[in-house]
């Protein structure tokens, strides 16, 4: 009897979601958004601090040392491979779109015209 109390617990929460599916893909479409419009340009905010960073360090502030010049060349070698990385998955992800036509402004195709 024990076992079936989350599960009840479980569709008493759950089952009121499926009456409103509407208002689930609306919170949807507004995390892909906050996503898109706030997550992914300070990721590449990020990447492009670093790779300044690094050339910062390595021609102003760590120009005479060697080891403080390596490190400096390795941040912006990150910065660097995070852009190309970033560039990559976001036009794979614009080739698949346009691929399977799930672009949400995608042009139709006009219809054959019928018999006048």
């Amino acid at each position: 009897m024990n076992k079936f109390i989350p599960l009840a617990v479980f569709a008493a929460l759950t089952l009121p979601a499926f009456a409103h599916a509407q208002t689930l893909f609306t919170f949807g479409g507004a995390i892909i958004n906050i996503i898109n419009g706030v997550l992914v340009p300070l990721v590449f905010a990020v990447a492009f601090i670093v790779f300044i960073w690094g050339v910062f360090w390595y021609f102003i502030a760590k120009s005479e040392d060697e080891d403080g010049k390596k490190k400096a060349r390795s941040l912006m070698l990150y910065g660097i491979i995070g852009f190309f990385v970033m560039v990559s998955v976001w036009g794979l992800v614009n080739i698949l779109l346009g691929t399977f036509n799930l672009q949400q402004n995608a042009p139709t195709l006009p219809g054959v015209p019928g018999p006048r």
